[in-house]
């Protein structure tokens, strides 16, 4: 009996203990689980700390934009080559509905890749970042070399000194855009076995340069690629136009439609087929020319009227550089010659080349229309063509402006049309074109 009992006793004691491990392992595993989801953790982002819950996990969702143009989801924020898209980036929170609104309250900044979230002030914040591909432009690359940026608003004087490091601006309803004037030593580019001159950074970001011959020469016929009249014929207004439509037409829609090439389109379009069709990658088909041929039938004031037959028209270049000194670079899209790929302009250009404007001659210094100026970057001591016209007189003499042997700007007199000047071609690189090099003769910007 007492054997008895003294089995008994142990057997007790035996599930007793065990019990009390049972108890205390799942006190363990109870108290551990819990704690995971009461814990903060922290995951590094890039420099920054951003603390999260377990059950807040997809804190940020990230994105960047691939070649298709589609936005894929990555693991973590780009470290270089990327911006913020701050259109697409954005916070948000849960209302009291449980619905999803945004948080206009957090602002976003990302720099140096590293990325910062500020005025974050309610749970459960989650933010959406879209990353796009930066790559610096030309224009972008040009102008960190130039410091001293000018604005002018006396397009009477005649600017003649020599600059480095010095550029001027202007804004026009497509944006700003940046130009040369003077005699600046720092504009020079060599492109496609050639030398060229900056005329200015077009709006777009594309880079309007000016034939400047196989040598960094400063003067001389080497300058243009020859002579040529600008259209065969000058008894018409028809013939202004760098296209034109038909002549002795009765109205200005069917005297200047763009369907008959020019005598100089002629010649920069061969000129471009034998010289710059294994470079089409680097030019620009967006950025067009323009060849302003809004008519007037005064000389003082624009009206609309005339631009027909044999009809005495000041076309608009006239009165704002001859009456009125106030160079622009707007144009209508009838006169922006571009290519058919430009998604602007009227797309009857075979090849992306052209003539430099007078406005653009103003603007870089030519000065009133009576000065002679020898010492600007355009000049070159020869007659040259612009793509701009003057005015159709009654003595039936179509004109053109061209800059003169003597720096001046031409277009007051009876410059006709069918008069051999200098052919300087203009083309426009494209704005994500990389360049190397500072500007001068002995270094000038290459693309590379």
């Amino acid at each position: 009996m007492k054997i008895e009992t003294l089995k008994r006793s142990h057997l007790k004691r035996n599930i007793m203990i065990l019990i009390i491990i049972i108890i205390i392992i799942s006190t363990i595993i109870f108290t551990f689980t819990r704690a995971k989801y009461r814990s903060k953790y922290s995951i590094p982002l890039i420099e920054s700390i951003i603390n999260y819950k377990v059950s807040d996990f997809k804190l940020v969702s990230i994105y960047s934009k691939e070649e298709g143009g589609e936005y894929q989801n990555i693991d973590s924020i780009p470290k270089t080559g990327y911006i913020l898209n701050t259109d697409n980036s954005y916070c948000e929170i849960l209302d009291e509905t449980g619905n999803s609104i945004k948080d206009e309250s957090v602002e976003l900044l990302y720099e140096n890749g590293s990325m910062t979230f500020s005025n974050v002030t309610k749970k459960g914040t989650k933010c959406y970042l879209y990353f796009d591909e930066f790559i610096m432009t030309i224009r972008d690359q040009i102008l960190q070399n130039y410091p001293t940026q000018l604005i002018r608003t006396d397009f009477d004087e005649i600017i003649m000194n020599a600059t480095s490091s010095t550029i001027y601006y202007a804004d026009t309803n497509q944006g700003r855009t940046y130009y040369f004037a003077g005699a600046p030593t720092d504009n020079w580019v060599y492109f496609a076995g050639f030398y060229w001159r900056i005329i200015r950074i077009n709006e777009d970001g594309s880079l309007r340069i000016i034939y400047n011959g196989t040598n960094p020469n400063q003067t001389g016929e080497d300058l243009q690629i020859g002579t040529s009249n600008f259209n065969d014929e000058y008894n018409d207004n028809a013939y202004v136009g760098y296209m034109y439509g038909t002549p002795g037409g009765l109205t200005y829609a069917e005297t200047h439609a763009n369907i008959n090439d020019s005598t100089i389109k002629v010649v920069l379009d061969e000129w471009y087929e034998k010289n710059l069709l294994n470079y089409a990658e680097y030019i620009s088909t967006e950025a067009g020319f323009c060849g302003d041929r809004t008519p007037s039938t005064s000389e003082e004031t624009s009206n609309g009227l005339g631009g027909t037959g044999t009809i005495q028209t000041y076309y608009g270049a006239y009165i704002r550089l001859i009456t009125n000194s106030s160079p622009s670079y707007e144009c209508n899209d009838n006169d922006l010659f571009t290519v058919s790929s430009s998604s602007k302009g009227n797309k009857a250009l075979d090849y992306p080349i052209g003539l430099i404007t007078a406005d653009e001659v103003k603007y870089a210094g030519s000065g009133r229309s009576s000065a002679n100026n020898n010492k600007y970057f355009l000049y070159t001591g020869n007659n040259y063509w612009t793509m701009t016209p003057s005015w159709l007189l009654l003595s039936r003499s179509a004109a053109g402006f061209f800059v003169y042997n003597s720096g001046m700007l031409g277009g007051s007199g009876p410059y006709m049309v069918a008069n051999p000047y200098g052919v300087r071609p203009v083309i426009n690189l494209e704005a994500r074109t990389i360049i190397s090099g500072s500007g001068t003769t002995s270094d000038p910007y290459i693309v590379s």
